[in-house]
């Protein structure tokens, strides 16, 4: 890949995610650039790899250049540096390494929007140089620890090896799974120690958190404080509820209104169709992802899509007849080019 086109990749990616928070990191672009998953980021976070450019997808002077790439773009757009330590959410807090080289400053640094104020800056800055919680990791295979050689539930990284709880000295904890928000927060509040436990799910490919560990006498202190004003918080999760609602229907309004742009011949039903499914909160698909909330076209594209390929081909049919899932879909790629040439093609 040219510099130059790499410059324009990396400037697309960084438009998307400044677009969605105020500010940019290193991260974020990588894995706009797909060179990482956010699975990788997490297991690099866990303290299990050496550095993040043993998972990448490109070799460590790749990333050096889009690092630098990224710093121009940020100069150019007159955001603001504020480098922030990544360390590893281990016993030890380790620093964590982007790359072998000894130059890890250029990954670090944040580059913030100028149309942040001070307080959002600040309490930023906070959330950034806070320590990480520990991990557990839920592991879906047999592993061993490396001091007695037992295993257990949970695993814990020190010395970049695994470890039960009881070596790692947390046996004492109790488990806590995740469900009710307000129970594991306080939970957490209230106990010297802790860990948040995660277990990777295979079929989305990304680490999730199943729970927390936490002190059993911190958890039934924190039972006592959420029965003693449980109905409060039932009225503030209402108007919650009430509020998300609102914004999902103005963002799905602004999606259909893309879709019609992009493509004017596709009926207003149909692209608010496309908008609600897509967006539908908690459903993982491809309008909730940071590039189709800041109304990327490709983001966009992909919504549609997915819309014409379940309604407007055979390629349920085809699935449920047995066809593997890339036959299926080389099967059907003309009927979708042709169905997006007529949206595409404004009514007369």
């Amino acid at each position: 890949m040219s510099k130059p086109n790499l410059a324009r990749r990396v400037a697309e990616a960084a438009e998307i995610a400044l677009t969605a928070r105020k500010y940019v990191t290193f991260i974020d672009v990588v894995t706009g650039l797909r060179w990482l998953h956010s699975r990788h980021v997490d297991t690099w976070r866990q303290g299990r790899v050496t550095t993040l450019a043993e998972l990448a997808a490109v070799d460590e002077d790749r990333l050096l250049t889009t690092a630098q790439l990224l710093r121009e773009w940020a100069v150019a757009k007159g955001l603001k540096p504020m480098e922030t330590p990544y360390v590893a959410g281990t016993r030890d807090r380790k620093e964590l390494r982007f790359t072998s080289g000894p130059a890890q400053e250029p990954f670090r640094v944040h580059w913030l929007s100028p149309d942040l104020g001070e307080a959002r800056v600040r309490r930023l800055a906070e959330a950034q140089s806070k320590a990480p919680d520990l991990v557990a990791v839920a592991s879906l295979d047999a592993w061993t620890c490396a001091s007695c050689a037992d295993t257990g539930p949970y695993l814990i990284m020190e010395d970049d090896r695994p470890h039960c709880l009881t070596c790692a000295d947390l046996d004492h904890l109790v488990f806590l799974p995740s469900g009710n928000a307000a129970l594991s927060r306080r939970a957490k509040q209230e106990s010297g120690l802790s860990a948040v436990v995660v277990r990777f799910n295979r079929r989305r490919k990304v680490y999730q958190r199943v729970g927390v560990l936490v002190e059993e006498a911190a958890l039934a202190a924190a039972e006592e404080r959420c029965l003693a004003d449980e109905e409060a918080r039932l009225r503030r999760r209402e108007r919650d509820r009430v509020r998300r609602e609102e914004q999902d229907v103005e963002f799905q309004g602004r999606m259909a209104a893309e879709i019609a742009r992009l493509f004017p011949g596709c009926p207003p039903e149909r692209a608010l169709e496309i908008a609600g499914h897509a967006a539908q909160r908690g459903s993982g698909r491809v309008g909730r992802t940071a590039a189709a909330k800041a109304l990327d076209e490709n983001a966009i594209t992909l919504a549609v899509v997915a819309s014409v390929r379940h309604l407007d081909t055979d390629y349920d049919r085809l699935l449920m007849a047995g066809v593997p899932r890339a036959e299926a879909r080389d099967r059907i790629r003309q009927a979708i080019d042709d169905k997006l040439t007529e949206f595409r093609t404004p009514p007369r």
